[in-house]
């Protein structure tokens, strides 16, 4: 039987020469890429024997890639193989384990002594010259950084084939953890686009089809996420089963491979000093500046251009080179010069795809020859922080953190979830709290002991920071965890926390099934809008043709359980007015329950114990929404990703993407929710524009974000105005040299503010309290409306509540609108100036966005423009 690499053989070579009459390549060899210092084993695949071309001739796609790490594992007894994700379109993500065949044979030992690293308890005795260092490569977490996974291949293969004394001491004193692709959905997007446009004769022309993908580029996963912000957040498939893997694994280096414009040279870090993250130790850039000595040998010996220090910074904890370093673990990025084809023109001369491949190889060698002699100092680095950081713990004022909100166990899981992905030690709350005015309910709050090996993971999630050395970022400035989540959390000291609060531990945490409280109704069923998963309970409703109602006044209902009261935007399932049978109706109430988590109550008359009553025209008639999305050049693919995600992945919503050049041939009336995000609009003709208003004069509900509020405001959709202020002027006596800088620091690149929310209002149903945390990334002002009612939300007058602002654009953000909501005819038009869904991981102002699509058609206003 033939093997799986004589398989592969066979089949990938008659596909090569299949098509080898049609193009005429470039020779290239592993000559061009290997050390010649070493032999390598005949028996081990080079890649070209598997996937049928050279490295860099083509752009790998992620089967092929695949394939090949698949015969090396199989070929080689230094190398293992584990799949440890699925990405949305069900290619799988692989991590290789390369070292001697003795290492994987005492693997289970030598990962206990590598983890007793953590424990201060266990660490002490340890010999760390005999210990094995870890070291991880990850490629190309943006698919259309393609040498990092094309890199991978040879890296691969080095480690695998290589022979000697050398190789043999490497090799028993180092594991190297080898991911190959970081993202693959991207990265077979962008090698399909580049390899299609591929020319016979070399095309070098930036202007070339082959440099410019389109809309939405491959950059991205599957629904367009940047994956190097989600090491933190941990929403996709992606970021999850890589972070599983790091904590399994612990490497003591880990490395981001990218790439930048194509007139740039090399990075790596240390990156700018005044911008790391002032919990990172600063043996931790030591290190990182010692491992760099290494690049900077291979890449002189190569005759490469480079540069430390600048551009890039080390502050936010949800990119793949900064994660690691709150963990007692040194991230390196490392960012090459982008050919973004096979061959293009640059200041530099032709920046060809093979020296771009190298370069990232040539630095892969690097990262594991610097570890390899810093292994003990590494180790003693992990030993001594976590002794470190335990003593911070055991000497630190706060003694736990308590959080959590009583009434939306869906957000409550998901903060679980996040931490236990990061090893977080957390329990429930046993009995109910109450600290510094906020209320805290027995089982529907967490509680985070200091206490704990993460403990610095933990301050980093949970700090509020206004004060920075630097006025630039790279990224985003804060992500406070309870604000990003909109919960109210505690601080507790000495005096207020006892092990008493702890309830049971919390691992694996798993959203909590509801119940159709008082079972089969004959008269009605009603739940509460507070539970996150609400509104995918209200659409399954919805899609089945059930009349749905939602309150617009609090109301005590009478239950098979004695009176219930119900808050603002709860939702009404009335038996008497439905044409789907009551049978069907229940079965789907509770499949609804056990899924999402949402409690509904057996209503068992429509004479209220207090409030309006249930055929009150305070109960408003909804409608299923049908929902579009503008999409295409010019539009932020990030931010209708994200709407994407949020639809489909949590409210299984359908989601129509339109391109914007075919919205003039689109007939609207297949929906009522148009959504517009930031990009820009100006090329829709005033037909497209004329077409929008008459949608809208007929009822429809426009859903604005960011900049499509200026575009709207201009073409006389909506009336609002900019805040006016005086106009910003820089200092005279500003060098030259500090001319970037000064721009930068008038830049909003995300903080979170304190903002004040009308609950009331059917833009806040499903909040009890009226602050809320907003996130903000951009400088757009808008004053209120001076209809009070057309501004659900706006900042405070103390509007700063963690991160960066400049004292100017804080004095301009005071008492600003972040929702406004419009009237146009019989439509409306709902601004978000503010993101609510950034990133999929702001869960506290996604309701928000539920609430635009699901009661925008409600909303009561007196006159257009108000």
């Amino acid at each position: 039987m033939l093997s799986f690499v004589q398989m592969n053989k066979i089949l990938l070579t008659s596909l090569y020469l299949f098509i080898l009459p049609c193009i005429a390549y470039t020779q290239i060899n592993l000559s061009y890429y290997l050390p010649v210092d070493v032999t390598y084993d005949p028996a081990i695949p080079t890649p070209a024997e598997v996937v049928g071309h050279e490295v860099g001739e083509w752009h790998i796609t992620h089967d092929k890639l695949v394939f090949y790490m698949n015969a090396l594992a199989e070929a080689s007894d230094r190398v293992t193989l584990s799949e440890y994700a699925r990405t949305y379109e069900n290619r799988p993500l692989l991590l290789l384990a390369i070292s001697s065949p003795e290492n994987h044979a005492n693997m289970d030992q030598i990962m206990e002594n590598h983890h007793s690293l953590t424990d201060p308890d266990r660490s002490a005795n340890l010999e760390l010259n005999k210990m094995p260092v870890v070291v991880n490569l990850g490629y190309s977490v943006h698919g259309n950084e393609p040498s990092g996974s094309n890199a991978s291949m040879l890296t691969a293969y080095y480690y695998a084939a290589a022979q000697g004394e050398k190789i043999d001491e490497l090799l028993e004193n180092a594991i190297i953890l080898i991911d190959p692709s970081l993202n693959p959905d991207g990265l077979n997007r962008f090698a399909t686009w580049v390899n299609m446009h591929k020319s016979a004769t070399t095309v070098t022309d930036p202007a070339s089809r082959e440099f410019n993908e389109v809309w939405p580029n491959g950059r991205t996963n599957h629904y367009w996420f940047d994956l190097n912000r989600d090491w933190m957040p941990v929403v996709h498939p992606e970021s999850r089963g890589r972070i599983s893997k790091f904590h399994e694994w612990r490497p003591n280096v880990l490395t981001d491979h990218h790439e930048m414009g194509p007139n740039a040279t090399y990075f790596f870090q240390p990156g700018i000093p005044d911008r790391t993250h002032p919990l990172t130790p600063q043996i931790n850039q030591d290190l990182t500046a010692a491992i760099a000595e290494y690049h900077a040998d291979i890449l002189d010996e190569a005759q490469v251009l480079y540069y430390t220090k600048e551009v890039f910074d080390d502050f936010y904890y949800g990119k793949g080179s900064t994660y690691p370093d709150v963990f007692g673990s040194v991230g390196i990025l490392f960012e090459q010069a982008s050919s973004r084809g096979h061959a293009q023109e640059s200041i530099h001369g032709v920046i060809e795809f093979p020296f771009t491949i190298r370069n990232q190889f040539l630095t892969s060698l690097s990262t594991v020859e610097g570890s390899h002699a810093l292994r003990a100092d590494l180790h003693e680095y992990r030993r001594s922080y976590y002794r470190d950081m335990r003593n911070e713990a055991d000497n630190a004022q706060i003694k736990a953190i308590v959080v959590g909100d009583a009434y939306d166990r869906g957000r409550n899981f998901h903060l679980a979830d996040l931490l236990s992905h990061h090893n977080v030690e957390m329990y429930e709350l046993s009995r109910d709290l109450q600290v510094d005015g906020n209320e805290f309910r027995a089982g529907r709050a967490l509680v985070i002991p200091v206490a704990q090996a993460e403990y610095k993971f933990i301050e980093a999630m949970f700090e509020r920071r206004i004060e920075f050395p630097d006025s630039l970022f790279y990224d985003i400035s804060t992500w406070t965890l309870p604000f990003a989540f909109n919960m109210p959390f505690a601080e507790l000291n000495q005096r207020q926390f006892n092990q008493s609060l702890l309830g049971n531990r919390i691992i694996g945490p798993e959203l909590p099934a509801g119940s159709v409280a008082g079972g089969r109704s004959n008269y009605a069923y009603m739940f509460e809008w507070d539970e996150y998963y609400a509104p995918r309970t209200l659409y399954r409703l919805q899609k089945l043709g059930i009349r749905t109602k939602v309150a617009s006044r609090p109301l005590t209902a009478i239950t098979t359980e004695g009176p219930k009261e119900f808050s603002y935007g709860s939702i009404l399932v009335a038996l008497g007015i439905q044409n789907v049978s009551e049978e069907e109706i229940f079965n789907t109430l509770v499949e609804a329950a056990k899924e999402d988590g949402v409690n509904i109550y057996n209503i068992t008359r429509g004479l209220s114990a207090a409030g309006i009553d249930l055929g009150s025209p305070g109960m408003n008639n909804l409608e299923q929404p049908r929902v579009a999305i503008l999409a295409g050049p010019g539009i932020s693919n990030l931010e209708v990703g994200e709407i994407w995600h949020q639809l489909d992945q949590r409210y299984r919503i359908p989601l129509t993407i339109i391109d914007k050049h075919r919205f003039g041939n689109t007939d609207l009336s297949r929906y009522n929710r148009i959504i517009m995000t930031q990009g820009n609009y100006n090329d829709l003709t005033d037909s497209d524009v004329e077409s929008l208003k008459h949608w809208l004069r007929s009822g429809g509900v426009l859903i604005l974000q960011k900049n499509a509020i200026t575009w709207a405001r201009n073409r006389e959709i909506i009336n609002i105005d900019r805040k006016e202020g005086e106009e910003y002027s820089y200092d005279r006596n500003i060098p030259y040299v500090d001319l970037q800088a000064a721009r930068g620091a008038q830049v909003i690149g995300g903080s979170i503010f304190n903002g004040r929310l009308d609950v009331t209002h059917p833009v806040g149903y499903g909040y009890r309290r009226e602050n809320i945390h907003v996130f903000r990334n951009s400088t757009l002002f808008f004053d209120p409306p001076e209809n009070p009612f057309a501004t659900p939300l706006t900042l405070t007058d103390d509007p700063l509540a963690s991160g960066y602002i400049s004292d100017y654009n804080l004095e301009m953000s005071e008492n600003t609108a972040s929702v406004i909501v419009n009237r146009f005819g019989n439509g409306r038009v709902i601004s978000f100036v503010d993101n609510p869904n950034f990133r999929a991981f702001w869960y506290g102002k996604n309701k928000l966005f539920a609430n635009a699509l699901f009661f925008g058609h409600t909303i009561q206003l007196v006159s257009a423009g108000e």
